[in-house]
């Protein structure tokens, strides 16, 4: 049965990862909290779309009780940004009160949303996400509140935690909740940004308009190994995000030069560079890096969103 007070839709976005996306709907079909489902799918080429129409033809029956899913194709490839500010839009027009972010790639614990409902008083707060073959390790490195150390262990954010919640913590557009009054506040996230740093730049305008945020430590949201985020550098000092997509990364360091401007300032800006600099030139030689991240960064600068077109495939 679905929570009776609030409408609570579920958003996926996809994009030619149809095992994926097929493993994730038929975890979401046995959320009892849920009231439907909507899929944007980015333009699929891999039968995705054709997949999705299908769904409408689906048994119902008390037999065999689902979630609703409510499909939609977009006329092209948006990216992970692009999906999320379409489900987000949509999510609202239904009615939800409550709207659950999530990529096509994770999977939620069957009781994870459960145990995020059972937490009152925030606006964007979201599980643990874990790698799915090491429960005890981290997809996406986290630094603590107020540290400057970066962890990647269940263990140190269990020990961090206050009565099971990480305070202004959270993972977003990984099995993250977001009230409709927050959606109203701040609007959707910000399409132009196409992959990497949108779901960061939506928790920073959510924390700049005073929202209440926090991750749930007993909620737990499962997710293939992303490799080298979090890499150490500068002799341990700090950490670096290394891809290797290109598109990823010139993504990323053009929208990591937005993001660190607007809410950060331009010292934060110079040490992202100088990051990138000695990540490239010291840490994983890489010259053709560098062009790429003066590329990306440069775009960000001037707010040209058009660049990542050129290493889409």
């Amino acid at each position: 049965m679905t929570d009776g007070s609030r409408r609570i839709i579920a958003v996926v976005v996809t994009f030619n990862r149809l095992p994926l996306l097929q493993r994730l709907l038929e975890r979401l079909d046995g959320v009892d909290a849920l009231d439907e489902v909507l899929v944007i799918d980015n333009a699929s080429t891999d039968g995705t779309g054709e997949w999705l129409t299908g769904l409408a033809d689906r048994n119902v029956g008390d037999d065999h009780p689902s979630v609703p899913v409510v499909a939609r194709t977009l006329t092209s490839n948006t990216g992970g940004a692009g999906g999320f500010a379409a489900g987000v839009a949509w999510a609202v027009e239904r009615g939800a009160d409550l709207v659950w972010l999530m990529d096509d790639d994770g999977v939620p614990e069957p009781d994870c949303l459960d145990r995020l409902l059972a937490v009152e008083g925030f606006d964007f707060w979201g599980p643990v996400v874990v790698d799915e073959d090491r429960p005890d390790r981290l997809v996406f490195p986290i630094r603590l509140p107020g540290r400057t150390r970066v962890v990647h262990g269940m263990a140190d954010v269990a020990a961090a935690a206050r009565d099971g919640v990480l305070e202004d913590i959270v993972i977003p557009f990984n099995g993250v909740l977001v009230t409709r009054a927050l959606v109203e506040r701040i609007g959707v996230p910000r399409a132009e940004f196409f992959v990497w740093g949108d779901d960061h730049e939506y928790r920073l305008r959510a924390e700049r308009a005073g929202a209440r945020i926090a991750t749930v430590v007993d909620a737990r949201f499962q997710h293939p190994s992303v490799g080298s985020l979090g890499t150490p550098m500068m002799f341990g000092r700090t950490t670096y995000n290394h891809t290797p997509s290109d598109l990823k990364h010139y993504c990323m360091a053009r929208n990591n030069t937005v993001n660190l401007r607007t809410y950060r300032g331009w010292p934060h800006v110079m040490f992202f560079l100088v990051k990138t600099l000695w990540f490239y030139t010291f840490t994983r030689p890489e010259p053709a890096r560098l062009a790429l991240s003066a590329r990306g960064a440069y775009a960000g600068l001037r707010g040209d969103f058009t660049g990542h077109e050129r290493y889409l495939r």
